[in-house]
């Protein structure tokens, strides 16, 4: 089982990247775009390794929170580790933490974009087994506490109701890291976007 790679990026695509660890190129499956990996930088990634019949593919994440919900997600029936990566392209850990702790599927749909029934599915198969990962104080890079998980949730929604794209709306909310409150952290996001 390769557990994780350190090396250099020589190549990347939208949804992967080719890691040169001392001559070997590993092509892995990730959301490239989300964390802006470009050609040259050295990276650490903590993978998985999926065996099929007839390939071995490699999924790597930056962190070991990502990597455990990762595992987390494959346990839902009819979830793959393609889905279980591009859920993890469209919700952080924190936001997936805190609506299956609140089990409410609903938000994680809206401020996600993830579908309906699959965010049903997330919410009923992992409410137990959350509480059981290493890494869920709501720990991602982009929220450290619940309060501040829920301000930029809260935040993406109300983007999102008044017409920004999910994906712009929480790409833009994320790089926002000091706000006083849920509305201040709105006005902050609407001047980041008015001035695309």
């Amino acid at each position: 089982m390769i557990r994780s790679l350190r090396g250099t990026v020589e190549g990347a695509g939208i949804t992967y990247l080719v890691l040169n660890v001392q001559g070997v190129g590993y092509l892995i499956h990730m959301n490239t775009l989300k964390y802006g990996y470009e050609v040259g930088d050295s990276v650490h990634l903590h993978t998985y390794l999926a065996v099929r019949e007839t390939a071995l593919d490699l999924y790597g994440f930056p962190t070991t929170s990502e990597l455990d919900f990762f595992n987390l997600l494959l346990s839902i029936p009819k979830i793959g580790p393609k889905s279980a990566l591009q859920i993890l392209g469209q919700a952080d850990v924190a936001v997936l933490t805190e609506a299956i702790q609140a089990r409410d599927s609903g938000h994680l749909h809206k401020v996600s974009g993830i579908g309906k029934k699959t965010a049903e599915n997330i919410v009923q198969f992992l409410y137990d087994k959350v509480e059981n990962l290493p890494n869920t104080r709501a720990a991602d890079a982009t929220a450290t506490t619940p309060a501040a998980s829920r301000s930029h949730s809260d935040a993406i929604a109300a983007l999102i109701s008044l017409g920004y794209n999910p994906g712009e709306a929480r790409s833009t909310v994320r790089t926002i890291a000091t706000f006083s409150s849920t509305t201040d952290l709105i006005k902050q996001a609407l001047q980041q976007l008015s001035q695309n």
